[in-house]
C-alpha cells in the first residue's frame, strides 16, 4: 500500500512538473551594454490556463520565483515626465518591467506607449478610467475594461482591437469581483496582483519610499513588485532602488505572455 502512494505521489508531481513547464516557458535575456549595470536576468512566458490569478496579496498562488528573483510592475502610466524618468532609470541599468497602462493616459499619450515597447517592456492593462470595478454595475465594469484595452491597443499599434496583445490585466485598487474575474479568466488574461508594494500612493518622500520597500523585500526575498510609474516620488527613488538590487544580488525577472493572440479574443 506504501509502494502505490509512493507511485501515485510521483505520478502527481510528474504531472505537475509537466503542466509548470507548460505554464511558463524560461529563456536567458539579451546581454546588456551598460557596464555594471543590473540587467534582465532571464524571460518568463506566463499562460493563464496555468496561472490565471497571480500575486500572494491577493491571490493563493504567485509566479514560481527563485530567492532573490523580482519582476518589476508599474501602474497607472503613461504619465510624463514621471514615466519618462522611470523609463529612463530601467534603461540605464537594461531592466525590464510590466506597465499596466490606463487607457485613457495611453490615448493621452501614445508616443510613450510606444516607446516603453520599443525600450523591450511589456504593455499590459489597467482599465479605461481606473474605476472601483465593485462599485460600478457589471456590464460598467466590462465596458471599462474592453475600452482600456482597446485604447492601449490603438496607442501602441495605431488600430484599435479588443484582443490583447498581452493578455495581462491588473484590477485598480486590486478591486474586482467574481463575475469580472470569471470573465478575464475566460478569455485568457491573467489577473495580476502583487507579492508586495512601496506604498508609493501614500505622501511619503523618495526616502522613505525606498526604506519601505527593502524593508519589505528583505522579508520577503522575491516576489512582484507593485510600483507606479504616474508618481514623481517613485521616479525619483527608482534609480537607488535598482542600485540596491545590484548591489544586493537580486535578479530582474521579465514577464511575457504565451499564446496571447490565440487565448485572448473578446467573446460574443
Amino acid at each position: 500500500m506504501t509502494e502505490l502512494r509512493l507511485h501515485r505521489l510521483a505520478f502527481r508531481v510528474g504531472c505537475a512538473g509537466l503542466a509548470f513547464l507548460a505554464g511558463i516557458a524560461v529563456t536567458h535575456a539579451s546581454s546588456c551594454p551598460q557596464p555594471d549595470a543590473l540587467g534582465t536576468a532571464r524571460v518568463l512566458a506566463v499562460d493563464a490556463a496555468f496561472f490565471p490569478r497571480v500575486g500572494l496579496k491577493n491571490f493563493p498562488e504567485t509566479l514560481p520565483l527563485a530567492d532573490y528573483e523580482v519582476v518589476l510592475t508599474f501602474d497607472d502610466g503613461p504619465r510624463p515626465p514621471n514615466t519618462d524618468k522611470v523609463l529612463a532609470a530601467l534603461a540605464q541599468e537594461c531592466a525590464r518591467a510590466t506597465f499596466f497602462l490606463v487607457g485613457r493616459s495611453s490615448a493621452e499619450f501614445p508616443k510613450l506607449v510606444r516607446r516603453m515597447a520599443a525600450q523591450g517592456h511589456t504593455i499590459a492593462h489597467h482599465s479605461w478610467s481606473h474605476p472601483m470595478m465593485s462599485q460600478i454595475p457589471f456590464e460598467q465594469a466590462k465596458a471599462d475594461i474592453d475600452r482600456g484595452i482597446a485604447a492601449v491597443e490603438e496607442a501602441l499599434k495605431g488600430a484599435s482591437t479588443g484582443t490583447p496583445s498581452t493578455p495581462f490585466f491588473r484590477f485598480p485598487y486590486f478591486d474586482a469581483t467574481p463575475a469580472i474575474l470569471d470573465r478575464l479568466q475566460s478569455r485568457g488574461i491573467v489577473v495580476f496582483g502583487a507579492d508586495l508594494w512601496a506604498s508609493d500612493w501614500e505622501n511619503i518622500t523618495p526616502e522613505q519610499e525606498l526604506t519601505i520597500l527593502t524593508e519589505r523585500l528583505e522579508v520577503a526575498r522575491k516576489g512582484i513588485i507593485l510600483l507606479h510609474d504616474a508618481q514623481a516620488r517613485t521616479a525619483a527613488m527608482l534609480p537607488a532602488f535598482l542600485r540596491y538590487l545590484h548591489q544586493n544580488g537580486y535578479r530582474i525577472v521579465h514577464l511575457v505572455p504565451a499564446g496571447a493572440r490565440k487565448n485572448a479574443a473578446v467573446p460574443h
